[in-house]
Protein backbone atom coordinates (compact mmCIF):
# COMPACT_ATOMS: atom_id res chain seq x y z
CA UNK A 1 0.00 0.00 0.00
CA UNK A 2 2.80 2.23 0.95
CA UNK A 3 4.34 1.73 -2.98
CA UNK A 4 1.25 2.65 -4.32
CA UNK A 5 0.53 5.57 -2.06
CA UNK A 6 4.23 6.90 -2.88
CA UNK A 7 3.95 6.47 -6.43
CA UNK A 8 0.79 7.93 -6.79
CA UNK A 9 2.41 10.88 -5.10
CA UNK A 10 4.96 10.99 -7.46
CA UNK A 11 2.65 10.97 -10.61
CA UNK A 12 0.47 13.71 -9.12
CA UNK A 13 3.75 15.82 -8.21
CA UNK A 14 5.10 15.12 -11.71
CA UNK A 15 1.70 16.01 -13.36
CA UNK A 16 1.65 19.16 -11.28
CA UNK A 17 5.48 19.98 -12.94
CA UNK A 18 4.24 19.41 -16.03
CA UNK A 19 1.16 21.58 -15.98
CA UNK A 20 3.14 24.25 -14.20
CA UNK A 21 6.31 24.22 -16.61
CA UNK A 22 3.76 24.62 -19.44
CA UNK A 23 1.88 27.60 -17.87
CA UNK A 24 5.26 29.09 -17.65
CA UNK A 25 6.38 28.46 -21.59
CA UNK A 26 2.81 29.53 -22.11
CA UNK A 27 3.09 32.74 -20.68
CA UNK A 28 6.64 33.67 -21.88
CA UNK A 29 5.44 32.46 -25.33
CA UNK A 30 2.58 35.14 -24.83
CA UNK A 31 5.21 38.00 -23.60
CA UNK A 32 7.23 37.49 -26.61
CA UNK A 33 4.35 37.80 -29.08
CA UNK A 34 2.87 40.98 -27.33
CA UNK A 35 6.17 42.58 -27.01
CA UNK A 36 6.47 45.66 -28.82
CA UNK A 37 8.79 45.65 -32.08
CA UNK A 38 9.95 48.61 -34.41
CA UNK A 39 10.74 47.02 -37.90
CA UNK A 40 12.62 48.70 -40.25
CA UNK A 41 13.25 47.57 -44.31
CA UNK A 42 15.25 49.70 -46.87
CA UNK A 43 15.94 47.72 -49.61
CA UNK A 44 16.24 44.05 -49.03
CA UNK A 45 18.14 44.94 -45.49
CA UNK A 46 16.02 44.73 -41.90
CA UNK A 47 16.30 45.82 -38.36
CA UNK A 48 14.15 45.36 -35.72
CA UNK A 49 14.29 47.13 -32.10
CA UNK A 50 12.56 46.53 -29.23
CA UNK A 51 11.33 48.85 -26.62
CA UNK A 52 14.71 48.06 -24.16
CA UNK A 53 16.91 48.16 -27.10
CA UNK A 54 15.79 51.64 -27.97
CA UNK A 55 15.95 53.16 -24.18
CA UNK A 56 19.67 51.77 -23.12
CA UNK A 57 20.08 52.55 -27.43
CA UNK A 58 23.49 55.27 -26.90
CA UNK A 59 21.69 57.75 -28.94
CA UNK A 60 19.09 58.04 -26.65
CA UNK A 61 17.85 61.68 -25.93
CA UNK A 62 15.96 63.01 -23.30
CA UNK A 63 14.01 65.63 -25.69
CA UNK A 64 10.85 68.17 -25.56
CA UNK A 65 8.72 68.82 -28.99
CA UNK A 66 7.03 72.13 -28.36
CA UNK A 67 4.34 71.30 -30.65
CA UNK A 68 3.08 68.04 -30.56
CA UNK A 69 0.56 66.84 -33.18
CA UNK A 70 -1.20 63.90 -31.62
CA UNK A 71 -0.92 65.62 -27.85
CA UNK A 72 -1.53 69.06 -28.57
CA UNK A 73 0.46 70.52 -25.81
CA UNK A 74 4.73 70.12 -24.82
CA UNK A 75 5.29 66.81 -24.11
CA UNK A 76 8.84 65.07 -23.43
CA UNK A 77 10.06 62.52 -24.64
CA UNK A 78 12.96 59.28 -24.69
CA UNK A 79 13.91 59.72 -27.65
CA UNK A 80 16.45 58.45 -30.77
CA UNK A 81 17.29 60.05 -33.76
CA UNK A 82 15.53 58.26 -36.94
CA UNK A 83 18.90 58.70 -38.92
CA UNK A 84 20.71 56.87 -36.41
CA UNK A 85 18.16 54.11 -36.62
CA UNK A 86 18.88 54.10 -40.65
CA UNK A 87 22.60 54.10 -40.50
CA UNK A 88 24.57 51.63 -42.56
CA UNK A 89 21.56 51.02 -44.29
CA UNK A 90 21.32 51.70 -47.85
CA UNK A 91 19.25 55.06 -48.24
CA UNK A 92 21.23 56.59 -50.84
CA UNK A 93 18.10 55.94 -53.47
CA UNK A 94 15.46 56.36 -51.18
CA UNK A 95 12.14 57.79 -52.37
CA UNK A 96 9.56 57.53 -49.60
CA UNK A 97 9.45 56.30 -45.82
CA UNK A 98 6.09 54.23 -45.30
CA UNK A 99 5.27 54.48 -41.67
CA UNK A 100 2.48 52.13 -40.46
CA UNK A 101 0.98 52.41 -37.48
CA UNK A 102 -0.84 49.42 -35.42
CA UNK A 103 -4.31 51.43 -35.68
CA UNK A 104 -4.23 50.84 -39.95
CA UNK A 105 -3.07 54.24 -40.56
CA UNK A 106 -0.15 54.49 -43.18
CA UNK A 107 1.84 57.46 -43.95
CA UNK A 108 4.20 57.98 -46.94
CA UNK A 109 6.60 60.40 -45.96
CA UNK A 110 9.17 61.76 -48.43
CA UNK A 111 12.65 60.53 -47.32
CA UNK A 112 13.86 64.47 -47.96
CA UNK A 113 12.17 65.77 -45.17
CA UNK A 114 14.02 62.62 -42.51
CA UNK A 115 17.29 63.36 -44.49
CA UNK A 116 17.27 67.38 -43.89
CA UNK A 117 17.77 66.69 -40.19
CA UNK A 118 21.44 66.44 -41.03
CA UNK A 119 21.64 69.99 -42.38
CA UNK A 120 19.96 72.14 -40.33
CA UNK A 121 15.81 71.61 -40.87
CA UNK A 122 13.42 69.39 -39.10
CA UNK A 123 14.82 66.59 -37.23
CA UNK A 124 12.68 63.15 -37.20
CA UNK A 125 12.84 61.25 -33.80
CA UNK A 126 11.55 57.79 -32.63
CA UNK A 127 10.12 58.81 -29.54
CA UNK A 128 10.18 55.87 -26.92
CA UNK A 129 7.27 55.02 -24.00
CA UNK A 130 9.12 53.31 -20.77
CA UNK A 131 6.59 51.16 -19.63
CA UNK A 132 7.39 52.03 -16.14
CA UNK A 133 6.56 55.62 -17.01
CA UNK A 134 3.80 55.63 -19.36
CA UNK A 135 2.66 58.61 -21.22
CA UNK A 136 -1.07 59.83 -20.98
CA UNK A 137 -3.73 58.39 -23.05
CA UNK A 138 -4.72 60.66 -26.68
CA UNK A 139 -7.44 62.83 -26.27
CA UNK A 140 -10.55 60.77 -26.83
CA UNK A 141 -9.20 57.85 -26.99
CA UNK A 142 -8.31 54.98 -24.35
CA UNK A 143 -4.61 54.51 -25.37
CA UNK A 144 -1.38 56.96 -25.47
CA UNK A 145 0.97 57.48 -28.43
CA UNK A 146 3.12 54.68 -27.43
CA UNK A 147 5.46 52.70 -27.54
CA UNK A 148 6.62 54.11 -30.86
CA UNK A 149 5.84 57.52 -31.87
CA UNK A 150 7.53 59.43 -34.86
CA UNK A 151 7.74 63.37 -33.60
CA UNK A 152 9.84 65.80 -35.09
CA UNK A 153 11.41 68.90 -33.42
CA UNK A 154 11.63 72.23 -35.91
CA UNK A 155 8.95 70.72 -38.42
CA UNK A 156 8.12 73.85 -39.78
CA UNK A 157 11.23 74.13 -40.81
CA UNK A 158 11.14 71.43 -43.70
CA UNK A 159 7.07 71.91 -44.16
CA UNK A 160 6.05 68.43 -41.63
CA UNK A 161 2.85 67.90 -42.08
CA UNK A 162 0.34 66.86 -39.69
CA UNK A 163 -0.18 63.69 -41.00
CA UNK A 164 3.71 63.19 -40.96
CA UNK A 165 3.73 62.47 -36.89
CA UNK A 166 2.72 58.64 -37.11
CA UNK A 167 2.05 57.27 -33.08
CA UNK A 168 1.75 53.73 -32.25
CA UNK A 169 4.30 53.01 -34.87
CA UNK A 170 4.86 49.32 -36.23
CA UNK A 171 7.12 49.84 -38.93
CA UNK A 172 9.16 51.48 -41.34
CA UNK A 173 9.56 50.47 -45.37
CA UNK A 174 11.47 51.90 -47.82
CA UNK A 175 8.96 52.13 -51.08
CA UNK A 176 8.54 53.86 -54.38
CA UNK A 177 7.00 57.50 -54.87
CA UNK A 178 3.19 57.03 -54.51
CA UNK A 179 2.98 58.60 -57.79
CA UNK A 180 4.72 56.07 -58.89
CA UNK A 181 3.97 53.43 -57.19
CA UNK A 182 -0.02 54.25 -57.89
CA UNK A 183 -0.17 55.83 -61.25
CA UNK A 184 -4.07 56.28 -61.06
CA UNK A 185 -3.35 59.11 -58.25
CA UNK A 186 -1.81 61.61 -61.08
CA UNK A 187 -3.84 64.03 -62.49
CA UNK A 188 -1.88 63.88 -65.79
CA UNK A 189 -0.05 66.22 -67.93
CA UNK A 190 -3.20 67.70 -69.47
CA UNK A 191 -4.31 69.58 -66.57
CA UNK A 192 -3.36 72.79 -66.57
CA UNK A 193 -0.36 73.91 -64.47
CA UNK A 194 -2.17 77.06 -62.83
CA UNK A 195 -5.47 74.20 -61.99
CA UNK A 196 -5.95 74.19 -58.21
CA UNK A 197 -6.06 70.10 -58.19
CA UNK A 198 -2.34 70.36 -58.83
CA UNK A 199 -1.82 71.44 -55.13
CA UNK A 200 -4.62 69.40 -54.07
CA UNK A 201 -3.21 66.62 -55.14
CA UNK A 202 0.43 67.47 -53.27
CA UNK A 203 -2.16 68.10 -49.84
CA UNK A 204 -4.31 64.84 -50.44
CA UNK A 205 -0.44 62.56 -50.77
CA UNK A 206 0.30 63.84 -47.06
CA UNK A 207 -3.16 64.40 -45.46
CA UNK A 208 -5.75 62.10 -46.70
CA UNK A 209 -3.81 59.06 -48.35
CA UNK A 210 -2.86 58.01 -44.47
CA UNK A 211 -6.37 57.25 -44.40
CA UNK A 212 -8.16 56.91 -47.51
CA UNK A 213 -7.36 54.98 -50.46
CA UNK A 214 -8.49 56.45 -53.61
CA UNK A 215 -9.28 53.97 -56.85
CA UNK A 216 -7.87 51.51 -54.80
CA UNK A 217 -4.75 53.15 -54.37
CA UNK A 218 -3.22 53.73 -50.87
CA UNK A 219 -2.44 51.14 -48.13
CA UNK A 220 -4.37 53.23 -44.97
CA UNK A 221 -7.52 51.53 -44.24
CA UNK A 222 -8.78 53.91 -41.65
CA UNK A 223 -11.55 55.57 -43.64
CA UNK A 224 -13.51 54.58 -46.88
CA UNK A 225 -12.06 54.41 -50.63
CA UNK A 226 -13.28 58.02 -51.90
CA UNK A 227 -13.09 57.15 -55.34
CA UNK A 228 -15.11 54.06 -55.93
CA UNK A 229 -17.15 52.06 -55.68
CA UNK A 230 -18.24 55.95 -56.52
CA UNK A 231 -16.62 58.83 -56.37
CA UNK A 232 -16.77 61.00 -53.17
CA UNK A 233 -17.56 63.87 -55.13
CA UNK A 234 -20.55 62.06 -56.97
CA UNK A 235 -22.35 62.31 -54.13
CA UNK A 236 -21.18 65.31 -51.47
CA UNK A 237 -21.54 68.37 -52.79
CA UNK A 238 -18.40 70.79 -52.15
CA UNK A 239 -20.05 72.48 -49.42
CA UNK A 240 -20.81 69.11 -47.56
CA UNK A 241 -17.18 68.21 -48.04
CA UNK A 242 -15.66 70.81 -46.46
CA UNK A 243 -17.99 70.65 -43.64
CA UNK A 244 -17.34 67.00 -43.16
CA UNK A 245 -13.53 68.05 -43.35
CA UNK A 246 -13.69 70.80 -41.03
CA UNK A 247 -15.77 68.67 -38.38
CA UNK A 248 -16.86 65.57 -39.59
CA UNK A 249 -19.35 64.28 -36.72
CA UNK A 250 -21.39 67.09 -37.64
CA UNK A 251 -22.03 65.92 -41.46
CA UNK A 252 -22.44 61.99 -40.13
CA UNK A 253 -21.94 59.93 -37.10
CA UNK A 254 -21.04 55.93 -36.27
CA UNK A 255 -20.17 54.00 -33.60
CA UNK A 256 -16.28 53.22 -35.07
CA UNK A 257 -15.87 56.92 -36.66
CA UNK A 258 -12.25 57.96 -36.17
CA UNK A 259 -11.76 60.99 -38.53
CA UNK A 260 -10.63 64.07 -36.77
CA UNK A 261 -11.55 67.39 -37.58
CA UNK A 262 -9.10 69.73 -39.47
CA UNK A 263 -8.85 73.03 -37.76
CA UNK A 264 -7.75 76.13 -40.12
CA UNK A 265 -4.17 75.65 -39.18
CA UNK A 266 -3.78 72.19 -40.87
CA UNK A 267 -5.98 73.00 -43.65
CA UNK A 268 -6.82 76.44 -44.56
CA UNK A 269 -9.92 76.76 -46.52
CA UNK A 270 -8.10 77.00 -49.65
CA UNK A 271 -6.08 73.93 -48.75
CA UNK A 272 -9.69 72.35 -49.05
CA UNK A 273 -10.98 73.91 -51.92
CA UNK A 274 -7.31 72.80 -53.68
CA UNK A 275 -8.24 68.62 -52.14
CA UNK A 276 -11.78 68.92 -53.72
CA UNK A 277 -10.46 70.59 -56.86
CA UNK A 278 -8.02 67.39 -57.03
CA UNK A 279 -10.85 64.82 -56.01
CA UNK A 280 -13.10 66.46 -59.05
CA UNK A 281 -10.49 65.90 -61.65
CA UNK A 282 -8.91 62.50 -60.69
CA UNK A 283 -12.78 61.30 -60.99
CA UNK A 284 -13.60 62.57 -64.16
CA UNK A 285 -16.61 62.65 -65.48
CA UNK A 286 -19.62 60.61 -63.60
CA UNK A 287 -22.84 59.38 -64.73
CA UNK A 288 -25.78 61.59 -63.64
Amino acid sequence: MEYYFRTGCQAVGLKFLVVLLLVVVSRASSAQVDTPILQIQIGAEKRQFSVGDLLTSPAMRAIKITQDVSYRWPMQYQAVPLLDLLHGLPTANISTLEARAKDGFVSEIPWNLVARGESGRAVAWIAIEDPDHPWPHLQGRPYSAGPFYLVWQNPELSGVTSEQWPFALMSLTSVPDPLNRWPQLSIGASVPKDHPAWRGQAIYMSQCLPCHRLNGAGEGTLGPDLGQPMPAVAYFTDAGLKKLIRNPAAVRTWPQQQMPGADPATLTDADIDAVIAYLRVISGPFPP
